[in-house]
């Protein structure tokens, strides 16, 4: 009827087989559309094995590993020009190419440092200056038109009177402005602990990033699972104490292990998954075919929004 009498539709098809054939013969007649000209050159492999991956990762989230040889497993050419190498050393930041194209790289080191002051620094932290590093790469992507990649595998932001002192407050504020105003395209892989504010500033999923993924070793929560567990315990023991009721050291121990067997569980990626907090579960050695695939759909689209992150306390 609506292809021969009434006119609405177009064509009629055998099959869905047929129809979508039909479809894309008319895309592939379509003309070139504005690009956002993000900048990629013939792609390489990694010079190093990126099934090494599967071993620099420790069963433990606790342990420290060296993030950077993550990142070289995962750029051409195992080429990863780093940013304010000597400063700021808990984020690791530097341009690279993933697949061609020209990306820049914010990732969590899990190594502890030692700052040019004296000052060691906890893997997996943001401290002042790492965030202060952090807010002027970030600037500098959008001023190059570079998409940015976020490593996660973060604790949170350092905490206590040093740290206060120190302006953590304002340099974390300006990682997250510089981050949340970014117009080239974000995209974040969860590689293992994404805890608290820590999650916002590496580009978590309320900051919009085009892609997230995690890896199967990721964790996202509040805090980490014994953290948890203990807090909520001792605010459960609070309470019954209101009540004039007393927990035995037995009764503690069993309610620590329920609390913490269903927060251990609610870590999981499969969790945040199931809720849609992540895209999906990849296997490490597909990251480089997520991001390139990601940073391709997303040249289809010209960035028309002026970079403007406002008044920065500096």
């Amino acid at each position: 009827t609506h292809c021969e009498i009434s006119g609405v539709t177009d064509n009629k098809f055998e099959s869905d087989e047929a129809c979508l054939d039909y479809i894309k013969d008319i895309f592939s007649k379509v003309g070139d559309v504005p690009k956002a000209g993000f900048n990629r050159e013939k792609s390489k492999q990694p010079k190093l094995n990126q099934e090494d991956i599967y071993g620099i990762l420790p069963n433990d989230p606790v342990k420290p590993y060296n993030m950077l040889e993550v990142i070289k497993r995962l750029v051409d050419d195992s080429d990863f020009q780093e940013y304010k190498a000597l400063y700021g050393k808990t984020l690791l930041c530097g341009t690279a190419r993933i697949d061609g194209w020209a990306v820049g790289i914010i990732a969590n080191q899990r190594q502890a440092v030692k700052s040019k002051t004296g000052e060691m620094q906890m893997g997996g932290v943001i401290y002042s200056d790492s965030a202060d590093k952090a807010a002027r790469f970030i600037m500098n992507c959008n001023q190059r038109k570079i998409p940015l990649v976020f490593l996660q595998d973060v604790s949170g932001f350092m905490v206590g009177s040093k740290a206060e002192h120190g302006g953590i407050i304002k340099d974390g504020a300006k990682m997250v402005n510089a981050m949340a105003n970014s117009v080239v395209p974000k995209f974040t892989i969860i590689i293992g602990n994404s805890y608290g504010a820590g999650n916002y500033a590496m580009c978590g999923k309320a900051y919009d990033p085009r892609l997230i993924y995690s890896w199967p070793s990721a964790k996202m929560a509040v805090m980490s699972g014994s953290a948890a567990a203990n807090t909520l315990l001792q605010i459960k023991v609070a309470a019954s104490k209101s009540k004039g009721e007393e927990f035995s050291e037995d009764q503690k121990s069993a309610h620590l292990k329920e609390i913490t067997d269903k927060y251990n569980e609610q870590l999981s990626p499969y969790y945040a998954a199931a809720r849609i907090w992540v895209d999906g579960i990849i296997d490490p050695l597909e990251s480089r075919k997520v991001i390139s695939m990601g940073i391709e759909a997303a040249n289809n689209a010209p960035i028309t929004e002026a970079f403007n992150v406002g008044v920065i306390q500096t």
